[in-house]
């Protein structure tokens, strides 16, 4: 299965349970054959939860969701080691990240000590308890949801882990149209319980392997360094983009492409996907509660102040 077909199996299905958010779900979909991880920041009851069940259900593999609560210890997430007495010996009990997919619902509601138990997860693709390291199952994604408004009994997610998302998203609300079909269409049943799977593991990791093969010239790879280091030396941020993000640009471009049904990389491309992959990479030096919108701006002005190379 291509790229394209395999995101347009998957858009029919998200789209039949999120309505009104097709730019939305194609970023979802973006970010699941990039193999990035997703960051859901919404208000509430704005859909975060559902879109990812929704994507869990068309995908023919293990989903596992965990509600993040201040009290949630770093081994309920990666496992430990419990005694049996029968056997008198320690046997690992895997934690809810041993699966394909999983959903951490309000993740800045753990602890930072919690927190940080996903960072080799999200990075290496492993877990590593009492010394003994254990490889996770392959394709991994994590998707985290939340709230940006709610700070009262809540732990902001630190750049290292931040910078370990593939994009952050944000569903916002639909419009009235598809409020009221939303509406119409829940009145005796729930779509989401009919969803059935469009794909297994196997079709996702193949795309997955075509997403990296996507041509990516490179004037276009220059491209992408060359706005990586605007926002490294820009006098509005405080922190730059790591090489990290401009990894995750060239693989976002590259998703981008294969899901247009080209097999080669253009700069428009680039351009689309550097908001979402890059502004909540960006530290600016502006107050706390106006991150987010400082770095859309600054984000802006250097997509349209670095020059675009030109294909041939």
């Amino acid at each position: 299965m291509d790229i394209q077909t395999l995101a347009q199996r998957l858009h029919k299905n998200l789209a039949a349970v999120i309505r009104g958010k097709d730019d939305v779900i194609d970023k979802v979909i973006l970010c699941t054959l990039c193999g990035g991880h997703i960051l859901l920041e919404d208000l509430p009851g704005t859909g975060k939860t559902t879109m990812i069940k929704a994507l869990a259900q068309s995908l023919d593999m293990q989903f596992t969701r965990v509600q993040f609560t201040p009290d949630l210890l770093p081994t309920d997430l990666t496992g430990v080691h419990i005694y049996d007495q029968k056997n008198q010996t320690f046997v690992f009990r895997p934690g809810p990240v041993f699966t394909n997919i999983l959903l951490g619902d309000e993740i800045n509601r753990a602890t930072p000590r919690t927190q940080s138990s996903l960072l080799e997860c999200m990075e290496e693709r492993q877990v590593t308890v009492d010394g003994e390291t254990r490889q996770l199952a392959a394709p991994f994604l994590v998707a985290a949801t939340q709230n940006p408004v709610e700070i009262q009994g809540t732990f902001p997610l630190p750049e290292a882990q931040l910078d370990r998302f593939f994009m952050r998203l944000a569903v916002g609300y639909p419009d009235e149209e598809s409020e009221r079909d939303m509406l119409t269409g829940r009145t005796e049943r729930d779509p989401l319980t009919e969803l059935s799977a469009v794909a297994t593991a196997a079709d996702l990791l193949d795309a997955q392997e075509q997403v990296r093969g996507v041509h990516i010239a490179d004037n276009v790879k220059d491209y992408i360094v060359a706005i990586a280091s605007a926002t490294r030396t820009d006098e509005k941020i405080r922190m730059g983009v790591s090489p990290r993000g401009s990894l995750a640009v060239m693989r976002a471009a590259q998703g981008h492409a294969g899901m247009a049904g080209r097999d080669f990389v253009l700069p428009d491309d680039v351009k689309a996907v550097c908001p979402d992959v890059l502004c909540h990479r960006i530290l600016c030096k502006a107050a706390a509660h106006a991150q987010a919108e400082a770095a859309a701006r600054v984000m802006e002005q250097i997509l349209n102040r670095v020059p675009a190379p030109e294909i041939r």
